[in-house]
């Protein structure tokens, strides 16, 4: 069993997934549109073109994206951390400097008393990170 993680976000869902690609050297999946899905209702062209559903692989594991359904806005919150654990100091390191333009960091990387290599962050989407090393 697996879980997964899905983000939402308020038309500027394909940004972020592009953002995260970079960030993380992820590669871009295919991206379906509300207006490819065949949803009922009254679309605008705007609408159509949002993102319904793609992910990435993100150290391992999927993380999904997608605008919210139109006419329905997201807040956006500090509900949701997403956690990276990684055995790579380097990786985390560069996940988290390049995560960080544009964003908030809320503590700089740094040798804890639970790891060797700890940082957390509100990127410039409002998703909060947390990266820990995950060795000995």
């Amino acid at each position: 069993m697996a879980i997964e993680v899905y983000l939402v976000f308020n038309g500027n869902c394909r940004e972020a997934v592009e953002f995260y690609s970079n960030a993380f050297d992820a590669q871009m999946q295919p991206i379906m549109t509300y207006g490819e899905a065949n949803i009922p209702g009254d679309f605008s062209e705007e609408d159509k073109n949002l993102v319904m559903h793609t992910y990435l692989i993100i150290s391992g594991s999927r993380v999904m994206f997608s605008d919210s359904y139109p006419g329905d806005p997201v807040n956006i919150g500090n509900n949701i951390s997403i956690t990276i654990l990684s055995k790579n100091i380097e990786e985390i390191k560069t996940w988290f400097n390049r995560l960080k333009e544009g964003g908030t960091v809320e503590m700089d990387l740094q040798e804890t008393f639970w790891s060797k290599c700890y940082g957390s962050l509100i990127d410039r989407f409002g998703v909060c990170w947390q990266f820990n090393y995950d060795g000995e």
